[in-house]
């Protein structure tokens, strides 16, 4: 679900689909996505927030499946980008399991 904060942040809780958790794979889609947009884009889990376009920060939060995940974007294309980003999410970054 996509929400507007009153920082001007776009957000979206996620949950980490894939059964083995946000492993490199993922991950590295993930940032490849996220440097497409021009906004700064987030991933929180609890007090970690890292660079959402960034492959090794995305791995520091060693996210297991089932981990629910905060993406969050700000930025001219803030929306689209947690649309997108959250897409990838509930698709399992294209991996059947």
């Amino acid at each position: 679900m996509l929400e507007t904060e009153a920082d001007d942040f776009r957000s979206a809780q996620v949950c980490v689909r894939n059964e083995l958790g946000l492993h490199a794979r993922p991950a590295a889609r993930l940032a490849q996505e996220a440097q497409k947009f021009a906004s700064e884009i987030l991933l929180e889990s609890g007090d970690q927030s890292v660079d959402a376009k960034s492959i090794l920060d995305l791995l520091t939060l060693a996210a297991p499946q089932g981990c629910a995940l905060t993406l969050r974007a700000r930025g001219t294309d803030a929306g689209k980008a947690v649309d997108t980003l959250l897409n990838l999410f509930l698709n399992r970054f294209g991996e059947e399991k």
